[in-house]
């Protein structure tokens, strides 16, 4: 059986299915990656100084100013959802029970439909007032140089996990992984931790929970899956959707 099919039968029999999403999920919505080389690393010197947690109690101005250029805060609003987004979408309509692990900050799986997204880095679509809890959009932000709560005046923070910040929902990202008949992971490189522990956990934790990594280019961890599929999301998924349909 090719892997297109095999993966298609999987879903399938899946009732409950994981999916781990990268960057590369991104990237085919027009995104530029971190690592790539038009991304934020090859742009921007000490990125992971300037996106701090200690840069933004630092010189929360500066922080701002930086942080709007690097991510192109303005352009943000015109991403839309792509095939990849899609599929998933198209995976809860089947009924099945998708819980979305995304280490991605852009908000397109939320913009696609998916209703279960545990963003892990946050998202660059809104931002909180650390002293009142005050929330606020991206057109809000967009409209501010330096956003400040409208109730305090206090300079906000964006709801992205910055450098030497704390990864909220790992627990629950882990439980969900395990609890899943399908773990999916797509597009990502699974470099980053915590995030690249969720198939190490979902092995020692639930073995008959089958595994399986969509990617371009291979990954120190290709080994932990039980089917890997070199390749770009969009044209994965188009293949895998049209064999569950013809099934």
């Amino acid at each position: 059986m090719d892997q297109i099919r095999q993966l298609a039968q999987w879903i399938k029999e899946a009732n409950t299915i994981a999916v781990l999403t990268g960057a590369g999920m991104s990237t085919e919505s027009g995104i530029p990656d971190f690592r790539s080389e038009n991304g934020l690393y090859a742009q921007e010197d000490n990125v992971e100084y300037y996106l701090s947690e200690h840069y933004y109690k630092k010189d929360p101005v500066d922080f701002w100013r930086r942080f709007k250029r690097m991510f192109s805060l303005k352009m943000m609003g015109g991403f839309a959802p792509n095939d990849g987004h899609r599929f998933l979408r198209w995976l809860e309509e089947m009924g099945k029970t998708v819980t979305i692990l995304t280490q991605n900050i852009d908000g397109l799986h939320t913009k696609a439909g998916s209703t279960n997204v545990i963003e892990l880095h946050g998202t660059l679509q809104t931002a909180t007032c650390p002293s009142c809890g005050n929330k606020y959009d991206l057109s809000f932000i967009n409209r501010h140089e330096v956003p400040r709560c409208e109730k305090c005046q206090t300079i906000v923070k964006p709801d992205v996990v910055l450098f030497g910040g704390l990864v909220p929902r790992i627990e629950e990202a882990f439980a969900a992984a395990a609890a899943s008949d399908l773990l999916l992971a797509m597009g990502t490189s699974l470099e980053v931790a915590p995030v690249n522990q969720i198939p190490f956990y979902v092995a020692a934790e639930s073995p008959a929970t089958r595994k399986v990594l969509i990617n371009k280019t291979a990954t120190r961890m290709d080994g932990m899956f039980d089917l890997v599929i070199y390749g770009g999301i969009g044209e994965t998924v188009a293949s895998v959707r049209k064999q569950m349909q013809a099934e």
